[in-house]
Parts: structure tokens; sequence; C-alpha cells
């Protein structure tokens, strides 16, 4: 359950309909996800919010679509974040991901996790050897 009304009427405003419309074209489809919708509850948090995601994740970069939406889906894992694992899995999925990446990618974040709480717990200090100073 939202803590949100989601607005039926969002893209009324201009502003709304502005974002809609760039997400629609940036990702060459009519469909609006949940995320999206709910945030036009507020149009200047919308606006904010697409534009940092467009910048990082529909702007050519280092990273090819693929490895920054299989990055996405690890710290969605590590954030508890059910919508954003689900989405973000699809969206590697259609850039290609298969079930044995994906099986992958979720032995490297178990892995990462048992060894950071270890390491937590444990409280190593750092090997000079990966200071960057």
């Amino acid at each position: 359950m939202s803590t949100v009304k989601l607005i039926a009427d969002a893209e009324k405003d201009s502003r709304v309909k502005a974002v809609f419309d760039d997400i629609r074209t940036t990702r060459k489809s009519d469909f609006i996800n949940n995320f999206w919708l709910y945030l036009a509850f507020d149009p200047q948090l919308l606006e904010e919010t697409w534009f940092g995601v467009k910048s990082v994740m529909a702007v050519p970069s280092a990273l090819d679509p693929l490895t920054k939406e299989l990055v996405y889906i690890a710290v969605s894992i590590t954030n508890s974040c059910r919508y954003c694992v689900h989405s973000h899995t699809a969206a590697a999925r259609a850039k290609g991901m298969t079930d044995d990446m994906y099986a992958d990618l979720l032995r490297v974040v178990a892995t990462a996790g048992r060894t950071n709480q270890l390491l937590n717990g444990l409280q190593v200090p750092v090997d000079q050897a990966f200071d960057f100073e």
C-alpha cells in the first residue's frame, strides 16, 4: 500500500506530462511504471528524480547499459527494494541478461553481503595496499 494517493489525471499538470513524455521518448515505450506514476503527486520531485535517473541510466558512459542494470539490481537487493529488484531485473533481461548471468549476480551479491557482515563484525583494518593514497 502506497503512502501517497495515485493521481488519476496527473498528466493534466504540464510538468508531469513533460516528464512522462520524456520517459516515453527515452525508453521508446508508452509504458509509465508505478514509480513514476506515484511520484507525480509532486511534479518537482518527479522532475528531479527522473532527470537524475536519466542522466545516469540512459546516457552513454563508461559502463554499458546491462552493467548499469546489474549494479542497480545488486544495490536494490542490498537495500531491500522489492520494486527496484523487479523493475531492474526486467530491464536487465531486456538488455540481454541470461539466467546464468542472473545466478552469477546473485552469487556475487550473497558473497559480498556475507563478507561485508564478517568484516563489519571483525572491524578488520584496511590494508595499506588498498588505500588510494
